[in-house]
């Protein structure tokens, strides 16, 4: 956290802000990185990381639902097959775990 802080400070921006974010949430905890990230949303709106990173946390603190929704915008963003088949790994994870329910099935 203190390299980041450190790095900030010499050159803000929201990405170093959101690997910070990543610090943090390792050693403060991922309620405080969710508090982090959220102000850059708007600047981080088409970054696949970002969405990530926020499904993540918010899958840490068992709301399964908002971390559903940051996830399907992961995929949205992604640049490749494999970022995307990371993150639905995530989602089978939360289905899994009953934390959010399985996409409903299309009729035919």
């Amino acid at each position: 956290d203190l390299l980041y802080r450190l790095l900030e400070q010499m050159q803000p921006s929201p990405v170093v802000t959101l690997n910070r974010a990543v610090a943090v949430s390792k050693v403060r905890g991922p309620g405080e990185a969710l508090a982090m990230i959220e102000p850059l949303e708007e600047r981080l709106s088409g970054y696949f990381h970002f969405f990530g990173l926020k499904g993540g946390l918010l899958m840490q603190l068992d709301r399964g639902d908002e971390a559903r929704v940051a996830f399907d915008r992961a995929i949205a963003l992604a640049n490749t097959a494999a970022e995307a088949a990371h993150i639905r790994m995530h989602i089978d994870r939360l289905i899994k775990d009953g934390a959010v329910r399985p996409p409903a099935k299309k009729a035919n």
